[in-house]
C-alpha cells in the first residue's frame, strides 16, 4: 500500500488556496489549508505533513516567521516547505532559502511546477 502524502496550503487568498488545493489533489496528495500561519502551525501539531505550500505576505504571522515556527518543531526537519509567492526576485530567493524554504513557487502556480517540486516526495 502507498503511503498517503499530505500536504498543507497556507494563504489567505480563497482562490490561490482553491488552485494549489485542485492541482496537488490531481497529483495524488491529500490536503489541507488554512487562512494564516496560526492556523497553519495547529494543523501542522495535528497531523503528519510532508509538504507546506507557505504564503509570504499574509496578515498576522508571516510566511517566514511561520516557516521557522514549523522548523521548531518536532517534525520541522522532515517537512518539504516551499514559499508560495509572487516575490520572484533573486535576492527574494536567495532570502527564502536562508530563512528555512526548501524552494520557491512562484504564483500563478501550474501543473508541471507543483510535480517537478513534488515527484520525489
Amino acid at each position: 500500500m502507498t503511503e498517503q502524502r499530505h500536504a498543507l496550503i497556507v494563504d489567505d487568498h480563497p482562490t490561490n488556496r482553491l488552485l494549489a488545493s485542485a492541482l496537488l489533489k490531481r497529483l495524488g496528495w491529500i490536503v489541507s489549508d488554512a487562512v494564516n500561519g496560526s492556523m497553519a502551525l495547529e494543523l501542522a501539531s495535528q497531523k503528519p505533513f510532508r509538504l507546506v505550500l507557505l504564503d509570504i505576505s499574509m496578515p498576522g504571522l508571516s510566511g517566514e516567521e511561520t516557516c521557522a515556527r514549523l522548523r521548531a518543531t518536532p517534525s520541522g526537519s522532515a517537512l518539504r516547505i516551499i514559499a508560495y509567492t509572487a516575490h520572484a526576485f533573486q535576492e527574494d530567493r536567495e532570502r527564502l532559502l536562508a530563512a528555512g524554504f526548501d524552494d520557491i513557487l512562484v504564483k500563478p502556480i501550474s501543473i508541471q511546477a507543483l510535480e517537478t517540486l513534488t515527484g520525489s516526495l
